[in-house]
């Protein structure tokens, strides 16, 4: 194994759905909306390694678009991830129509200059109904389409999308068997399962190709079964250990880069996109620091 490099930082583009125009029942709309290029200027201005761009906030997929995308990436030097399947992706192996989104769709990955592109499985909507199908269907799926994404030079990550814990996505990654094939860890979604992000982390360590490192806190006045009875606050302030997290990715010489990702807001931090996602750049870059390189 080559010798570890420090672990890089980066933002996904999701932190800012709000600001995107992506307003949950209990949030109020941004005015004026954000733009890619918004994102992009706000994710120099706090000096990161890397973005994760959601495809749902693509205003359109042209090939003259999608060159601009690049331009801009390699411009500021952004390693880069390109995220599909928001919010339910492939509805637990339902929908073939998705499926077919999703193969052309790494086209789209490939034109910005992305070597990895998330993918979601499932989601919390599909939480409750029985697993085992849903995993054996998705195995098919992601059979076939992992060959697409193998002769286009990208590797699909399956994302832990409020839907299946540790042992399932590790299971659907083995029955997958492709070096193409591995997961995008979201540490905060395991939390929300149920499932300690940290041995989470320390089953899938080797098949992490992208992360999305939340923090969060329970919010008092919600139901337990709510999705959001864990909300998001700056890295560092709530339940995680991110640091833990991190040094597992280092031991297991992970190449990408450790990507704040926030959804909605602790009531603390209500309406504080900017402000929290600065705060939690920073601390990753702490966590990194603190890692032991060996």
């Amino acid at each position: 194994m080559t010798k570890p490099h420090k672990l890089k930082v980066g933002i996904d583009s999701y932190c800012f759905h709000r600001l995107f125009g992506e307003v949950y029942p209990h949030q109020h709309q941004s005015h004026p909306p954000f733009t890619m290029e918004d994102f992009l200027e706000f994710a120099k201005n706090v000096d990161v390694d890397g973005v994760s761009l959601e495809s749902c906030f693509f205003p359109e997929f042209s090939a003259n678009y999608l060159a601009q995308v690049k331009g801009w990436l390699d411009e500021a030097k952004f390693d880069r991830v390109y995220a599909w399947g928001h919010p339910d992706g492939l509805e637990g192996g339902k929908n073939e129509k998705e499926f077919d989104a999703m193969l052309e769709h790494i086209q789209y990955a490939k034109a910005i200059g992305a070597e990895v592109m998330r993918v979601v499985g499932s989601s919390l909507m599909f939480r409750f109904e029985p697993h085992q199908p849903q995993l054996e269907k998705l195995a098919d799926m992601f059979q076939t389409a992992v060959k697409e994404a193998e002769s286009n030079g990208i590797k699909l990550a399956i994302e832990n999308h409020i839907d299946y814990n540790a042992d399932e996505i590790l299971w659907l990654i083995n029955q997958v068997g492709s070096e193409n094939f591995g997961v995008n860890f979201d540490s905060g979604n395991f939390l929300r399962v149920l499932d300690d992000p940290v041995k989470a982390m320390e089953k899938l360590a080797p098949h992490v190709m992208a992360t999305h490192i939340k923090d969060m806190l329970p919010v008092p006045g919600i139901a337990v079964d709510e999705w959001y009875f864990f909300s998001c606050v700056p890295t560092g302030k709530g339940l995680i250990d991110n640091q833990r997290i991190a040094q597992l990715l280092v031991d297991h010489n992970y190449q990408g880069f450790f990507a704040v990702e926030t959804d909605t807001l602790h009531p603390d931090y209500a309406f504080q996109e900017l402000n929290v996602v600065a705060k939690s750049v920073q601390q990753l870059k702490n966590i990194s620091a603190n890692c032991i390189y060996k």
